[in-house]
């Protein structure tokens, strides 16, 4: 990095704490001038925004953007790290709200930070780190919420069903037939609205499920049966393919 970006990165210090919440904490409404980006440490994430709420698992993290009004509310215990960042270095990050990839270098430079107990950089090594972070958020990948919502009645409808009842496997036309539409045009509203598959938005519903259950100490082939899978194996290949690791590797991850 040049030593002139260097310097003007300095005069607008990037900050970084971290937050630990109990069951059904929550946050008033409130916005800053800083942007800010959460990651979770455990649990998972839910920060309500623009009539949405941006729900994201810990290889995921979200970013608000200056002045944004937000609130937070999480129905399961939950530790994220949160960065804040000066407006004046949110020129080239996301204009809107949006979840990110969190990168195996974003990644590490938030565990350096977080067990360094690094608040604010007050060396020219620490002053890289948060260079170095922030420059990996700017290249960061946007997304919409990992399990986003819908304000279409039919389609929510279905979607709070599934939150009241994540082991209902219903097929796509049981879903449909029960809002009294058809398959094609339920399929196509969860395009419009989630862009993805309800089966996809389901299995996103589970992971989130899972890990709540698995952090507060449940085992793997009680999480599967009560997700209603009929064995741990078919839990356990969905929850790789959606994390890129086995269930066990997480809890091992995160107490590691």
């Amino acid at each position: 990095m040049e030593p002139d970006k260097m310097e003007q990165e300095a005069t607008f210090p990037l900050l970084f704490k971290v937050v630990h919440l109990q069951p059904g904490s929550a946050d008033p409404p409130d916005s800053h001038a800083a942007g800010q980006f959460v990651h979770a440490l455990s649990g998972v994430i839910e920060v309500g925004m623009g009539g949405q709420v941006f729900l994201a698992p810990p290889q995921y993290g979200v970013w608000i953007p200056p002045h944004l009004e937000h609130a937070s509310h999480n129905r399961h215990a939950a530790s994220y790290a949160t960065v804040y960042v000066p407006e004046p270095l949110c020129a080239a990050l996301p204009a809107h709200a949006c979840t990110m990839v969190i990168s195996p270098l974003i990644q590490a430079v938030l565990d350096t930070l977080r067990e360094r107990g690094i608040g604010a950089p007050h060396s020219a090594p620490e002053q890289r780190l948060f260079a170095v972070l922030l420059d990996e958020l700017r290249v960061a990948p946007g997304h919409d919420s990992y399990l986003p919502t819908s304000q279409d009645p039919l389609l929510a409808r279905v979607l709070d069903a599934l939150q009241a009842s994540p082991w209902d496997g219903r097929s796509l036309a049981e879903w449909a037939a029960s809002v009294h539409t058809t398959e094609r045009t339920l399929a196509r509203r969860c395009e419009r609205d989630l862009h993805m598959s309800l089966g996809e938005w389901r299995q996103r519903l589970k992971v989130v499920r899972g890990i709540a259950l698995l952090e507060a100490g449940r085992a793997v082939k009680e999480v599967a049966l009560e997700l209603g899978y009929s064995a741990p194996s078919a839990f356990i290949a969905m929850f790789h393919k959606q994390l890129g690791m086995t269930p066990q590797a997480y809890l091992r991850q995160k107490t590691g």
